[in-house]
C-alpha cells in the first residue's frame, strides 16, 4: 500500500478499511516502529505538548498540580513539558525558551507571581497563555481567578461564631498578587462583621515555616494575645504549630487556620482546619482553558477567565474561644 494509506491508517482516519487498519497495526507492531511525533508536529503544526511552570516541584503544594495536569493532558490527547523556575530569572528565562523552541502548543504558568518577570520573547511568541490570578497584560493570555474571599469569609466567620474577638492574619510576601488578594480578602471579612482592624491584626510573613514560627513568637509577647490566627498559607500555619509545642496548647488555648490544603495539612497534630484551594482542580482548568484555547482558534471564539473557588476544610486546629463565655 502506499505511505498515504499507511499514515491514514496510523492516523485513525475513517476512510481506510478497518481490515486494512488490523494489518497496518499488526506490521507496526512486528517492526517495532515508533510514531515520529516531532515530524507531525512540522507537517501539520501542532506538537500535541503542553508546557507547565511551576515554582517549585518539591513545594507540597505542587506534585498533586503537576500530576493533575499530567493526568488531564493525557486524556485530552497531549503530552507535557514541566519546569520548576525556583523563581531564578535566568532559569525562567531558559525555561521558557526551551519550551517555545519545542514548539509546544500552550503554556499554563502556574507561579502565583513571576508572569511579570516573563522574558519579552514569550509575550509575543503566538503561543496561548495561562496564568493563575488575572492574566497579565499579554495579548490572547487566559487567566484563572481564584476567589480567595469565599474560603477566607467562611474562615473568619467559623472563629467568629467560636467566639474569637481577636483574629490575627499572618501575611505572605507583598509582591506576590495572591499573597496581597488573600490579605485583602481577610481585612474585608473582618470589616464585614463591624470589627476594626488594627496595628497588631496582620503580620507580615513570606509563607515559610520561619515566618510561622517568627510571628508566633511576637504574638505571644504581646499583653493581650490573639485567640486565633488565620495563615496566608499552610506552610506559615506548620511554621506557628511547630513553634507552639510546648509553649501554647492548640487549639484550646490558641485556633489556627491554613490556606491552600496542601498534602502536610491533614498530617499535623493537631491537624489543620485550612481554607482549600484544590490543586488538581487548579491543574485541570488550566489544561482544559489552553486546550479550549487551541480547539477555539478554529472557531472564532475563545474564553478569557476561568474560576477557581475557595472552601474551609474543618478539622482539629480550631476550637471555641479560651475567653468564649465570656462574650
Amino acid at each position: 500500500m502506499s505511505t498515504a494509506t499507511a499514515s491514514r491508517a496510523l492516523n485513525g482516519k475513517r476512510s481506510v478499511d478497518p481490515a486494512l487498519v488490523r494489518r497496518v497495526k499488526r506490521a507496526v507492531a512486528e517492526l517495532g516502529y515508533v510514531h515520529n511525533k516531532l515530524a507531525s508536529a512540522l507537517v501539520n503544526g501542532r506538537s500535541k505538548i503542553l508546557g507547565l511552570i511551576v515554582p517549585e516541584i518539591t513545594d507540597p503544594f505542587f506534585p498533586e498540580v503537576v500530576q493533575a495536569f499530567e493526568n488531564t493532558a493525557m486524556n485530552l490527547g497531549y503530552e507535557i513539558l514541566v519546569t520548576s523556575t525556583l523563581r531564578d530569572l535566568e532559569r525562567i528565562a531558559a525555561s521558557v525558551r526551551r519550551m517555545v523552541e519545542r514548539r509546544v502548543d500552550g503554556i499554563a504558568v502556574l507561579t502565583f507571581g513571576i508572569e511579570e518577570l516573563l522574558p519579552e520573547h514569550l509575550r509575543y511568541s503566538n503561543v496561548p497563555l495561562v496564568f493563575v490570578d488575572p492574566a497579565p497584560s499579554i495579548l490572547g493570555a487566559i487567566g484563572i481567578r481564584v476567589d480567595y474571599m469565599r474560603g477566607i469569609r467562611q474562615a473568619v466567620q467559623h472563629l467568629a461564631a467560636l467566639r474569637h474577638e481577636s483574629i490575627v492574619f499572618i501575611s505572605g510576601p507583598p509582591h506576590l498578587r495572591s499573597a496581597a488578594a488573600r490579605k485583602a480578602a481577610f481585612e474585608t471579612a473582618v470589616t464585614e462583621l463591624g470589627r476594626q482592624l488594627s496595628n497588631d491584626t496582620i503580620l507580615a510573613g513570606d509563607h515559610t515555616i520561619e515566618s510561622g514560627a517568627r510571628a508566633l513568637r511576637a504574638l505571644l509577647k504581646l499583653p493581650n494575645r490573639p485567640t486565633a490566627i488565620i495563615c496566608s498559607n499552610d506552610v506559615t500555619a506548620i511554621g506557628v504549630i511547630r513553634e507552639a509545642y510546648r509553649r501554647i496548647s492548640i487549639p484550646s488555648e490558641l485556633s489556627l487556620v491554613g490556606f491552600d490544603d496542601n498534602p502536610l495539612s491533614g498530617l499535623t497534630t493537631p491537624a489543620l482546619t485550612t481554607v482549600r484551594m484544590s490543586q488538581s482542580e487548579l491543574a485541570r482548568l488550566a489544561c482544559r482553558a489552553l486546550v479550549d484555547s487551541l480547539e477555539d482558534k478554529i472557531a472564532k471564539k475563545r474564553r478569557n477567565e476561568y474560576s477557581l473557588t475557595t472552601e474551609l476544610v474543618l478539622r482539629e486546629s480550631t476550637a471555641l474561644s479560651p475567653f468564649g463565655s465570656r462574650v
